[in-house]
Protein backbone atom coordinates (compact mmCIF):
# COMPACT_ATOMS: atom_id res chain seq x y z
CA UNK A 1 0.00 0.00 0.00
CA UNK A 2 1.30 3.27 -0.92
CA UNK A 3 2.61 5.26 2.12
CA UNK A 4 0.73 8.24 1.43
CA UNK A 5 -2.32 6.18 1.68
CA UNK A 6 -1.05 4.45 5.24
CA UNK A 7 -0.79 8.28 6.10
CA UNK A 8 -4.22 9.31 5.27
CA UNK A 9 -5.77 6.51 6.62
CA UNK A 10 -3.73 6.34 9.98
CA UNK A 11 -4.95 10.22 10.45
CA UNK A 12 -8.42 9.16 9.69
CA UNK A 13 -8.59 6.84 12.06
CA UNK A 14 -6.65 8.33 14.99
CA UNK A 15 -8.93 11.48 14.64
CA UNK A 16 -11.99 8.90 15.26
CA UNK A 17 -10.59 7.49 18.07
CA UNK A 18 -9.61 10.74 19.50
CA UNK A 19 -13.68 11.29 19.48
CA UNK A 20 -14.27 7.96 19.86
CA UNK A 21 -12.34 8.03 23.16
CA UNK A 22 -13.67 11.72 24.26
CA UNK A 23 -17.64 10.66 23.81
CA UNK A 24 -17.50 8.03 26.88
CA UNK A 25 -15.07 9.98 28.95
CA UNK A 26 -16.01 13.90 28.41
CA UNK A 27 -20.08 12.94 29.97
CA UNK A 28 -18.22 11.04 32.80
CA UNK A 29 -15.53 14.07 33.62
CA UNK A 30 -18.09 16.61 33.49
CA UNK A 31 -20.91 13.93 35.84
CA UNK A 32 -17.67 13.88 38.12
CA UNK A 33 -17.13 17.39 38.10
CA UNK A 34 -20.74 18.96 38.40
CA UNK A 35 -22.16 16.00 40.12
CA UNK A 36 -25.22 16.71 38.28
CA UNK A 37 -26.33 14.69 35.09
CA UNK A 38 -28.03 18.04 33.49
CA UNK A 39 -24.28 19.12 33.14
CA UNK A 40 -23.42 16.18 30.72
CA UNK A 41 -26.96 17.57 29.34
CA UNK A 42 -25.84 21.05 28.97
CA UNK A 43 -23.15 21.02 27.35
CA UNK A 44 -24.50 19.00 24.55
CA UNK A 45 -27.27 20.69 23.63
CA UNK A 46 -24.77 23.90 24.07
CA UNK A 47 -22.46 22.67 21.44
CA UNK A 48 -25.20 21.38 19.41
CA UNK A 49 -26.23 25.07 17.28
CA UNK A 50 -22.52 26.09 17.38
CA UNK A 51 -21.76 22.60 15.65
CA UNK A 52 -24.10 22.88 12.44
CA UNK A 53 -23.38 26.44 11.87
CA UNK A 54 -19.64 25.88 12.17
CA UNK A 55 -20.01 22.55 9.82
CA UNK A 56 -21.69 25.30 7.17
CA UNK A 57 -19.39 27.54 7.58
CA UNK A 58 -16.87 25.38 7.20
CA UNK A 59 -17.64 24.13 3.44
CA UNK A 60 -16.91 27.89 1.94
CA UNK A 61 -13.53 28.01 3.30
CA UNK A 62 -12.88 24.03 2.11
CA UNK A 63 -13.64 25.10 -1.21
CA UNK A 64 -11.60 28.42 -1.33
CA UNK A 65 -8.35 26.97 0.63
CA UNK A 66 -6.35 24.03 0.42
CA UNK A 67 -8.44 21.23 2.35
CA UNK A 68 -5.33 19.49 3.24
CA UNK A 69 -4.14 22.35 5.60
CA UNK A 70 -7.56 22.51 7.13
CA UNK A 71 -7.43 19.00 8.15
CA UNK A 72 -4.09 19.87 9.91
CA UNK A 73 -5.75 22.84 11.53
CA UNK A 74 -8.90 20.84 12.80
CA UNK A 75 -7.03 18.51 14.54
CA UNK A 76 -5.19 20.88 15.95
CA UNK A 77 -7.82 22.58 17.37
CA UNK A 78 -9.59 19.77 18.79
CA UNK A 79 -6.65 18.76 20.46
CA UNK A 80 -6.26 22.07 21.98
CA UNK A 81 -9.72 22.27 23.28
CA UNK A 82 -9.15 18.88 25.20
CA UNK A 83 -5.98 19.12 26.41
CA UNK A 84 -7.02 22.93 27.73
CA UNK A 85 -9.60 20.93 30.07
CA UNK A 86 -7.07 19.70 32.34
CA UNK A 87 -5.19 22.68 32.57
CA UNK A 88 -7.88 25.01 33.17
CA UNK A 89 -8.78 22.55 36.27
CA UNK A 90 -5.39 22.84 37.77
CA UNK A 91 -5.08 26.49 36.87
CA UNK A 92 -8.39 27.86 38.25
CA UNK A 93 -10.47 24.89 38.74
CA UNK A 94 -13.34 23.41 36.12
CA UNK A 95 -16.90 24.14 35.86
CA UNK A 96 -19.83 23.85 33.92
CA UNK A 97 -19.15 27.04 31.97
CA UNK A 98 -15.85 26.07 31.59
CA UNK A 99 -16.41 23.02 29.69
CA UNK A 100 -19.30 24.32 27.52
CA UNK A 101 -16.63 27.47 26.66
CA UNK A 102 -14.13 24.68 25.40
CA UNK A 103 -16.29 22.11 24.07
CA UNK A 104 -17.92 25.22 21.65
CA UNK A 105 -14.28 25.72 20.88
CA UNK A 106 -13.89 22.23 19.87
CA UNK A 107 -16.75 21.90 17.83
CA UNK A 108 -14.60 24.35 15.11
CA UNK A 109 -12.07 21.37 14.26
CA UNK A 110 -14.83 17.90 14.99
CA UNK A 111 -16.97 18.28 11.99
CA UNK A 112 -14.69 20.52 9.59
CA UNK A 113 -11.65 18.02 10.09
CA UNK A 114 -13.96 15.35 9.36
CA UNK A 115 -15.32 16.96 6.04
CA UNK A 116 -11.61 17.98 4.73
CA UNK A 117 -10.75 14.41 5.05
CA UNK A 118 -13.69 13.09 3.25
CA UNK A 119 -12.94 15.23 0.44
CA UNK A 120 -9.55 14.58 -0.15
CA UNK A 121 -10.54 11.06 -0.74
CA UNK A 122 -10.68 11.21 -4.40
CA UNK A 123 -7.48 13.09 -4.53
CA UNK A 124 -5.24 10.23 -2.77
CA UNK A 125 -6.95 7.81 -4.37
CA UNK A 126 -5.73 9.36 -7.90
CA UNK A 127 -2.39 10.15 -6.74
CA UNK A 128 -1.86 6.63 -4.99
CA UNK A 129 -2.72 4.46 -8.28
CA UNK A 130 -5.57 2.90 -6.19
CA UNK A 131 -9.06 2.51 -7.13
CA UNK A 132 -11.71 4.73 -5.23
CA UNK A 133 -13.81 2.08 -4.38
CA UNK A 134 -10.99 0.41 -2.01
CA UNK A 135 -9.48 3.56 -0.73
CA UNK A 136 -12.90 4.86 0.23
CA UNK A 137 -13.50 0.97 1.39
CA UNK A 138 -10.52 0.99 3.98
CA UNK A 139 -11.41 4.74 5.47
CA UNK A 140 -14.58 2.73 6.50
CA UNK A 141 -12.69 -0.23 8.19
CA UNK A 142 -10.62 2.63 9.94
CA UNK A 143 -13.61 3.95 10.48
CA UNK A 144 -15.29 0.94 11.91
CA UNK A 145 -12.01 -0.11 13.62
CA UNK A 146 -12.21 3.20 15.51
CA UNK A 147 -15.81 2.60 16.50
CA UNK A 148 -14.81 -0.52 18.21
CA UNK A 149 -12.01 0.15 20.16
CA UNK A 150 -12.85 3.89 21.18
CA UNK A 151 -15.57 3.41 23.60
CA UNK A 152 -13.86 0.12 24.97
CA UNK A 153 -10.62 1.59 25.48
CA UNK A 154 -12.29 4.82 27.20
CA UNK A 155 -13.31 2.54 29.34
CA UNK A 156 -10.36 0.65 30.10
CA UNK A 157 -8.10 3.93 29.99
CA UNK A 158 -10.77 6.25 33.07
CA UNK A 159 -10.28 2.44 34.93
CA UNK A 160 -6.55 2.71 35.01
CA UNK A 161 -5.44 6.97 34.84
CA UNK A 162 -6.96 10.21 36.18
CA UNK A 163 -9.26 11.85 33.76
CA UNK A 164 -7.27 14.45 33.07
CA UNK A 165 -4.38 11.89 31.90
CA UNK A 166 -7.16 10.28 29.47
CA UNK A 167 -8.20 13.75 28.37
CA UNK A 168 -4.53 14.37 27.29
CA UNK A 169 -3.81 11.12 25.92
CA UNK A 170 -7.67 12.55 23.46
CA UNK A 171 -5.43 15.19 22.70
CA UNK A 172 -2.17 12.98 21.77
CA UNK A 173 -4.30 10.90 19.00
CA UNK A 174 -5.56 14.54 17.33
CA UNK A 175 -2.20 15.61 16.99
CA UNK A 176 -0.56 12.90 15.75
CA UNK A 177 -3.33 12.78 13.56
CA UNK A 178 -2.28 16.48 12.39
CA UNK A 179 1.14 15.18 11.99
CA UNK A 180 0.38 12.02 9.79
CA UNK A 181 -1.87 14.82 7.36
CA UNK A 182 1.10 16.68 7.16
CA UNK A 183 2.93 13.99 5.24
CA UNK A 184 0.24 14.01 2.87
CA UNK A 185 1.82 16.19 -0.48
CA UNK A 186 0.38 19.70 -0.44
CA UNK A 187 -1.08 19.45 -3.70
CA UNK A 188 -3.42 16.65 -2.73
CA UNK A 189 -5.75 19.45 -1.25
CA UNK A 190 -5.36 21.81 -3.98
CA UNK A 191 -8.92 23.81 -5.24
CA UNK A 192 -9.20 26.14 -7.64
CA UNK A 193 -10.45 29.50 -6.73
CA UNK A 194 -10.64 31.49 -9.39
CA UNK A 195 -14.08 33.36 -9.51
CA UNK A 196 -14.73 32.29 -6.25
CA UNK A 197 -13.54 35.65 -5.03
CA UNK A 198 -17.02 37.58 -6.92
CA UNK A 199 -19.83 35.18 -5.41
CA UNK A 200 -21.31 37.19 -2.77
CA UNK A 201 -20.51 35.45 0.69
CA UNK A 202 -24.41 34.36 1.08
CA UNK A 203 -24.35 32.60 -2.81
CA UNK A 204 -21.15 30.70 -1.30
CA UNK A 205 -23.03 29.23 1.69
CA UNK A 206 -25.78 28.45 -0.24
CA UNK A 207 -23.95 26.64 -2.63
CA UNK A 208 -24.38 23.74 -1.36
CA UNK A 209 -27.76 23.61 -1.28
CA UNK A 210 -28.28 24.70 -4.85
CA UNK A 211 -25.90 21.74 -6.36
CA UNK A 212 -28.24 19.31 -4.14
CA UNK A 213 -31.51 20.78 -5.61
CA UNK A 214 -29.67 20.30 -9.21
CA UNK A 215 -28.72 16.34 -8.70
CA UNK A 216 -31.20 13.61 -7.70
CA UNK A 217 -28.44 11.51 -7.25
CA UNK A 218 -27.11 13.79 -4.36
CA UNK A 219 -30.59 14.91 -2.87
CA UNK A 220 -31.20 11.52 -2.62
CA UNK A 221 -28.16 9.91 -1.11
CA UNK A 222 -27.83 12.76 1.15
CA UNK A 223 -31.14 12.33 2.48
CA UNK A 224 -30.42 8.27 2.77
CA UNK A 225 -27.33 9.00 5.08
CA UNK A 226 -29.23 11.44 6.66
CA UNK A 227 -32.35 9.03 7.16
CA UNK A 228 -29.77 6.47 8.37
CA UNK A 229 -28.10 8.42 10.90
CA UNK A 230 -31.49 9.26 12.36
CA UNK A 231 -33.14 6.11 12.89
CA UNK A 232 -29.96 4.41 13.68
CA UNK A 233 -29.46 7.16 16.18
CA UNK A 234 -33.11 6.71 17.96
CA UNK A 235 -32.29 2.79 18.31
CA UNK A 236 -28.97 3.43 20.00
CA UNK A 237 -29.44 6.42 22.00
CA UNK A 238 -32.76 5.90 23.19
CA UNK A 239 -34.73 2.40 22.03
CA UNK A 240 -31.97 -0.34 23.25
CA UNK A 241 -31.51 1.05 26.51
CA UNK A 242 -35.08 1.16 27.42
CA UNK A 243 -35.70 -1.84 26.39
CA UNK A 244 -32.55 -3.72 28.01
CA UNK A 245 -33.39 -1.66 31.33
CA UNK A 246 -37.05 -2.58 30.91
CA UNK A 247 -35.70 -6.56 30.87
CA UNK A 248 -33.11 -5.54 33.59
CA UNK A 249 -30.66 -6.60 31.58
CA UNK A 250 -28.68 -3.58 30.83
CA UNK A 251 -25.59 -5.36 30.60
CA UNK A 252 -26.75 -6.70 27.20
CA UNK A 253 -26.31 -3.62 25.76
CA UNK A 254 -22.64 -3.51 25.59
CA UNK A 255 -23.00 -6.54 23.38
CA UNK A 256 -25.29 -5.45 20.91
CA UNK A 257 -23.33 -2.67 20.20
CA UNK A 258 -20.68 -4.58 19.80
CA UNK A 259 -22.67 -6.71 17.59
CA UNK A 260 -23.21 -3.66 15.28
CA UNK A 261 -19.72 -2.37 15.26
CA UNK A 262 -18.44 -6.12 14.13
CA UNK A 263 -20.63 -6.01 11.28
CA UNK A 264 -19.65 -2.54 10.19
CA UNK A 265 -16.13 -3.61 10.20
CA UNK A 266 -16.99 -6.79 8.23
CA UNK A 267 -18.52 -4.70 5.68
CA UNK A 268 -16.17 -2.36 5.54
CA UNK A 269 -13.99 -4.90 4.41
CA UNK A 270 -15.75 -7.06 2.28
CA UNK A 271 -16.27 -3.51 -0.09
CA UNK A 272 -12.84 -3.20 0.35
CA UNK A 273 -11.35 -6.27 -1.26
CA UNK A 274 -14.08 -7.19 -3.59
CA UNK A 275 -16.17 -4.03 -3.86
CA UNK A 276 -15.13 -3.62 -7.88
CA UNK A 277 -15.94 -7.54 -8.29
CA UNK A 278 -19.69 -6.52 -8.88
CA UNK A 279 -21.63 -3.55 -9.82
CA UNK A 280 -22.09 -0.88 -7.52
CA UNK A 281 -26.50 -1.54 -8.41
CA UNK A 282 -25.54 -4.74 -6.57
CA UNK A 283 -23.73 -3.67 -3.59
CA UNK A 284 -26.63 -1.16 -3.52
CA UNK A 285 -29.55 -3.30 -3.73
CA UNK A 286 -28.12 -5.98 -1.33
CA UNK A 287 -26.82 -2.91 1.11
CA UNK A 288 -30.84 -1.32 1.07
CA UNK A 289 -32.76 -4.49 1.17
CA UNK A 290 -30.05 -6.10 4.20
CA UNK A 291 -30.82 -2.53 6.40
CA UNK A 292 -34.16 -2.83 6.17
CA UNK A 293 -34.54 -5.98 6.89
CA UNK A 294 -31.74 -5.61 10.19
CA UNK A 295 -34.21 -2.49 11.31
CA UNK A 296 -37.20 -4.99 10.92
CA UNK A 297 -35.47 -7.48 13.04
CA UNK A 298 -34.09 -4.89 15.87
CA UNK A 299 -37.43 -3.28 15.94
CA UNK A 300 -39.46 -6.39 17.38
CA UNK A 301 -37.89 -6.44 20.60
CA UNK A 302 -38.84 -9.83 20.37
CA UNK A 303 -35.58 -11.13 22.31
CA UNK A 304 -32.03 -10.02 23.01
CA UNK A 305 -30.99 -12.55 20.39
CA UNK A 306 -32.85 -11.16 17.71
CA UNK A 307 -32.45 -7.80 18.37
CA UNK A 308 -28.39 -8.92 18.64
CA UNK A 309 -28.62 -10.79 14.92
CA UNK A 310 -30.79 -7.95 13.66
CA UNK A 311 -27.54 -5.51 14.59
CA UNK A 312 -25.35 -7.30 13.20
CA UNK A 313 -27.08 -7.44 10.06
CA UNK A 314 -27.20 -3.43 9.95
CA UNK A 315 -23.70 -2.65 11.06
CA UNK A 316 -23.05 -5.26 7.57
CA UNK A 317 -24.80 -3.56 5.24
CA UNK A 318 -25.27 -0.25 6.71
CA UNK A 319 -21.43 -0.64 6.11
CA UNK A 320 -21.58 -1.64 2.73
CA UNK A 321 -24.19 1.39 1.81
CA UNK A 322 -21.87 3.74 3.08
CA UNK A 323 -18.73 2.62 1.34
CA UNK A 324 -20.88 2.80 -2.20
CA UNK A 325 -22.51 6.30 -1.40
CA UNK A 326 -18.71 7.41 -0.64
CA UNK A 327 -17.85 6.34 -3.71
CA UNK A 328 -20.63 7.95 -5.71
CA UNK A 329 -20.50 11.14 -3.69
CA UNK A 330 -16.61 11.69 -4.13
CA UNK A 331 -16.94 11.31 -7.91
CA UNK A 332 -20.39 13.07 -9.05
CA UNK A 333 -20.19 16.13 -6.71
CA UNK A 334 -18.43 18.77 -8.27
CA UNK A 335 -15.08 19.70 -7.10
CA UNK A 336 -15.79 23.25 -6.72
CA UNK A 337 -18.50 23.19 -4.51
CA UNK A 338 -17.76 19.23 -2.85
CA UNK A 339 -16.66 21.31 0.50
CA UNK A 340 -20.14 23.06 0.24
CA UNK A 341 -22.16 20.15 -0.49
CA UNK A 342 -20.46 17.45 2.31
CA UNK A 343 -20.58 20.37 4.86
CA UNK A 344 -24.13 20.32 4.71
CA UNK A 345 -24.43 16.48 4.77
CA UNK A 346 -22.15 16.38 8.13
CA UNK A 347 -24.03 19.39 9.56
CA UNK A 348 -27.19 17.82 9.36
CA UNK A 349 -25.82 14.83 10.48
CA UNK A 350 -25.16 16.59 13.65
CA UNK A 351 -29.25 16.73 14.49
CA UNK A 352 -29.57 13.73 12.86
CA UNK A 353 -29.40 11.48 15.64
CA UNK A 354 -30.69 14.09 18.37
CA UNK A 355 -33.99 14.05 16.22
CA UNK A 356 -33.95 10.15 16.34
CA UNK A 357 -33.61 10.18 20.02
CA UNK A 358 -36.53 13.24 20.14
CA UNK A 359 -39.01 10.90 18.27
CA UNK A 360 -37.95 7.69 19.60
CA UNK A 361 -38.64 9.16 23.06
CA UNK A 362 -42.25 10.84 22.38
CA UNK A 363 -43.61 7.82 21.17
CA UNK A 364 -42.44 5.38 23.62
CA UNK A 365 -43.47 7.76 26.47
CA UNK A 366 -47.05 7.45 25.20
CA UNK A 367 -46.91 3.69 23.63
CA UNK A 368 -43.70 1.68 24.09
CA UNK A 369 -40.59 0.90 23.34
CA UNK A 370 -41.33 -1.19 20.20
CA UNK A 371 -44.04 1.34 19.09
CA UNK A 372 -41.12 3.91 19.13
CA UNK A 373 -39.06 1.27 17.26
CA UNK A 374 -41.65 0.67 14.37
CA UNK A 375 -42.31 4.22 13.98
CA UNK A 376 -38.51 4.85 13.39
CA UNK A 377 -38.62 1.83 10.78
CA UNK A 378 -41.74 3.42 9.48
CA UNK A 379 -39.78 6.69 8.70
CA UNK A 380 -36.92 4.44 7.42
CA UNK A 381 -39.55 3.19 4.80
CA UNK A 382 -40.42 6.67 3.27
CA UNK A 383 -37.58 7.93 3.30
CA UNK A 384 -36.27 4.91 1.13
CA UNK A 385 -39.40 4.54 -0.73
CA UNK A 386 -39.06 8.54 -1.71
CA UNK A 387 -35.75 8.02 -3.33
CA UNK A 388 -36.98 4.93 -4.91
CA UNK A 389 -39.78 7.04 -6.58
CA UNK A 390 -37.48 9.69 -7.60
CA UNK A 391 -35.11 7.67 -9.33
CA UNK A 392 -31.72 9.13 -7.64
CA UNK A 393 -30.71 5.32 -7.62
CA UNK A 394 -31.01 4.33 -11.60
CA UNK A 395 -27.47 5.37 -12.52
CA UNK A 396 -25.42 3.71 -10.29
CA UNK A 397 -21.61 2.68 -12.36
CA UNK A 398 -18.58 4.58 -13.27
CA UNK A 399 -18.82 7.37 -15.97
CA UNK A 400 -15.14 7.85 -15.92
CA UNK A 401 -13.15 10.38 -14.25
CA UNK A 402 -15.31 12.81 -13.66
CA UNK A 403 -13.09 14.55 -10.68
CA UNK A 404 -10.30 16.88 -12.40
CA UNK A 405 -7.02 17.09 -10.17
CA UNK A 406 -6.28 20.80 -9.61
Amino acid sequence: MPPVVIAYLGAHFLSLLGNGLAAVALPLIVLQTTGSPLGVSAVSAATAVPAVIVGLSAGVVLDRYNRRNFSIIADIISAAAVAAIPLVDLLWGLNLSWFIALAIIGSFGDVPGMTAREILVPAVARHSGMRLERVVGLRQSMTSMALVIGPAAAGTLLALFEGSTVLLLVAATSVTAALLTALVPHRFGRIDTRGAEREPVWTQLTAGAAVLRRSRFLTGTVGLTVGLATVVGGLQGLILPLYFSVIERPDLLGFILTALAVGMLAGTSVYAGIGTRRTRRFWMATALTGTTVGFLTMATLISPLVVLAGAALLGLTNALQGAVVGVLQAERTPEQTRGRVLSLQNALLQVAAPAGIAVAGIVAEYGSPTAAALALVGAWLMILAVVLASRALTDLEPRGQTVVDQ
